[in-house]
């Protein structure tokens, strides 16, 4: 009946339509401006079918997923287009759901793979939905900043209820076949090969009068059925907890919850309009723009993470760690937890001890949070051997090595190791900050060594940074990204320097902060300033985290490598502490005090003997604006300093790197980009004031090549209007 790029319609027996999604040339299907269309005109094919011909319609996948959602890549053209453009490219759709909705027989889809944002709301728009236990559907447009804007909104709380829906779409959480089921969401749950069976029997039994499609559709076309007491209640618990939840700086969320209360006693053309205006109105916000960008960096770090694994003929299926303890036990985790069996050395068996601990820890957390059955634990744990000596390590593809972080130990461990393993083992360096160049230098293949610097804890941080020394061979380096996608990781591939790409963007941060303390501003305030500026602790309470002596220690090496920024005349706060004893969180004190929590979490308070340590003055000369400037000018200088050497190949990659490795607030989209979005000349007047207190401040070269000539770190989007 019509064949298109992305889909066809074709006649089946028994007067049976089926729409078959299968966009060319890709392995998934996405609801790009090519699909909007097409769909208008399938949607023109059936309409085109004589009424006595025509008794329902199957909606199913050629691949193995039925739909991802929209094409994000095209979202950032609309959006610079302004809201009206916003509008038109949601009306196009919206137009091809309700006449998917309006038609004369009864509509069926089958999903499986996924179904997210766009992908839903098609499924929403019809009236049966079957699915796979192990499929994935959700409305994911709240992490991008955005609403549903194809009538998720609309039909799902007039579907499953206010409460359901606002925890759905405020979430933007995945769920699988039980809980759509459960939930509401879909009919019916079968296994994946009897999938499309199931969908034609629903289409058969709505034929022959067993099931009623149009009441279905009279409920999702109405206004929703609470009174008004009902609902008033509903939204106004939903907006508290979700209010609560997403924070300030992320206003999609409530947004989508005050969408579904003001559309409640509208129809579903009227209700439509409300959504696309607050959708088309958040589209056009830098968060909006932020968090899309921080989607198309993140597709972009898989794309090369990808690459490389292709470049990897042999893969890990054995893998070792060198020195167990809390970051070795970690390693061990992240392995067994994602199938990979690992050895875990120590030279002392009370390592080991303390390794099993962490990973067992780890691992138990799981089970008591239903994320794993306690059999599932019990082969995880298997699949990490302790071991006091090298048996079987000729039998490893994989060796990380987390000694502690001293330059002669971690030469003499590995060259040791090297001997112990086949030729073609990749041995990879935890370190955090001595050279990989330096360490390569113990042994007698460099060319199957780099870094692999994971971030502390293991299980939680999702970036590795893959480090190349000067003698590191692309296979080395494609073996280790490879592993690191095995561990559900998010590698990044740098260049050797002292600190790599994280630590060394770090310390300016942290030497921003130490004079700001000189200055006599309170370190308290200052974290209270940066976690309202959107990160997560503020930089007190982050060294806290660190730990003081750890941060001592890369402190100096930085300050050794980079003596003109990060050299300096006087004694830091943390040093001051870090000499009463005071350790961070580990000695439950450093710049607070910590106490654990009844689930055994460290709990900070202000703490009086570190502020009688300090002797905080209150300098109300500087305003929250000046230590935003004075916190975040060398951290943005150091990450372009960093580009520019070539220490990181992009703008995406080094922003990524800081979202992953650091917690920098997404909804900033990253350091480089929230300077696009101030702008260079703006960036440039906030650096300027505080030249003169120390080259920390001084703009490198690149920087103002950049302001000079107008040129962002991101390529301005061209805008495109929006689709007819």
């Amino acid at each position: 009946m019509y064949q298109g790029h992305t889909l066809k319609l074709v006649m089946l027996d028994d007067g049976i339509a089926e729409l078959v999604f299968d966009l060319q040339g890709e392995s998934v299907n996405k609801f790009g401006r090519q699909t909007v269309v097409e769909l208008g005109e399938a949607l023109d094919a059936l309409a085109s079918a004589k009424p006595s011909e025509l008794k329902g319609l199957l909606i199913s996948s050629a691949k193995p997923a039925l739909m991802v959602g929209a094409d994000i890549g095209e979202f950032q053209g609309f959006f610079a287009s302004g809201e009206q453009a916003v509008k038109d490219y949601l009306a196009s759709n919206n137009r091809n759901f309700n006449r998917l909705e309006n038609l004369p027989v009864p509509v069926a889809i089958a999903i499986d793979g996924y179904a997210l944002g766009g992908g839903l709301e098609l499924c929403l728009a019809c009236d049966y939905r079957v699915m796979t236990p192990s499929a994935r559907i959700g409305l994911p447009e709240t992490q991008l900043g955005i609403i549903p804007g194809w009538g998720g909104t609309v039909r799902l709380p007039r579907l499953v209820g206010v409460d359901t829906a606002a925890e759905w779409i405020a979430s933007g959480r995945q769920w699988d076949g039980k809980a759509a089921l459960k939930a509401g969401v879909v009919d019916a749950v079968v296994e994946s090969g009897k999938l499309r069976e199931a969908g034609l029997h629903v289409l058969k039994e709505c034929h022959e009068g067993r099931f009623d499609y149009a009441a279905r559709r009279a409920a999702k076309t109405a206004p929703l059925k609470h009174n008004r007491i009902e609902a008033a209640m509903a939204f106004e618990t939903a907006k508290a907890v979700v209010a609560a939840q997403a924070g300030r700086h992320y206003p999609a969320p409530v947004a989508a919850i005050e969408v579904m209360e003001k559309a409640a006693g509208e129809g579903r053309e009227a209700a439509l309009a409300i959504e696309a205006d607050t959708f088309a109105r958040l589209a056009t916000t830098t968060v909006a723009q932020a968090l899309v960008g921080i989607f198309i960096n993140d597709q972009l770090l898989a794309r090369n993470a990808k690459r490389w694994q292709a470049e990897d003929k042999q893969g890990v299926s054995r893998a070792a760690v060198l020195g167990a303890g809390i970051m070795g036990g970690g390693i061990a985790y992240q392995s067994a937890l994602k199938g990979v069996p690992i050895k875990m050395k120590d030279i002392a068996r009370k390592g080991l001890e303390q390794g099993l601990e962490e990973a067992n820890r780890l691992l138990v957390k799981r089970v008591e949070k239903g994320r794993m059955t306690a059999s599932a634990m019990g082969e995880a744990l298997n699949r990490i051997e302790p071991t006091l000596g090298y048996d079987g390590f000729d039998d490893v593809d994989m060796v990380v090595e987390a000694v502690v972080e001293n330059t002669k130990v971690k030469q003499s461990v590995l060259a040791e190791t090297e001997r112990a393993v086949a030729e073609s083992t990749i041995l990879a360096s935890n370190t955090s900050t001595i050279s990989i160049t330096t360490l390569a230098e113990a042994l007698s293949r460099p060319e199957n060594f780099c870094g692999m610097h994971f971030f502390n804890p293991v299980h939680a941080m999702p970036l590795v940074e893959i480090i190349r020394g000067e003698k590191t061979s692309d296979r080395a380096i494609a073996r280790t990204v490879a592993y690191a996608n095995q561990l559900g990781k998010k590698p990044v591939v740098v260049n050797d320097c002292p600190g790599f790409l994280v630590n060394r963007v770090l310390f300016p941060y942290f030497a921003g902060f130490a004079l700001l303390v000189r200055d006599g501003v309170d370190y308290e305030r200052i974290d209270r300033v940066m976690e309202r500026w959107g990160w997560p602790m503020g930089p007190a309470y982050l060294l806290d985290v660190v730990g003081l002596d750890t941060a001592i220690h890369a402190e100096q090496v930085m300050a050794d490598a980079y003596p003109d920024r990060l050299q300096r005349d006087f004694t830091s706060c943390t040093e001051v502490l870090f000499d009463s004893g005071r350790l961070g969180q580990k000695s439950a004190g450093g710049f607070y005090d910590y106490s654990d929590d009844r689930k055994g979490r460290p709990q900070k308070q202000s703490s009086p003997q570190a502020r009688e340590s300090l002797e905080p003055m209150d300098n109300t000369d500087l305003s929250d604006e000046a230590i935003v400037a004075r916190m975040m000018v060398p951290m943005v200088t150091e990450l372009v300093r960093c580009l520019d050497e070539g220490i990181v190949a992009s703008p995406a990659e080094a922003d990524m790197a800081m979202v992953y490795g650091t917690g920098f607030p997404p909804f900033r989209g990253g350091a480089l980009r929230w300077v696009d979005a101030v702008g260079l000349d703006a960036f440039r007047a906030m650096a300027e004031p505080w030249a003169g207190l120390t080259p920390l401040y001084h703009l490198p070269d690149g920087l103002l090549r950049r302001i000079e000539s107008g040129e962002p770190f991101y390529p301005v989007v061209p805008s495109q209007g929006g689709a007819q």
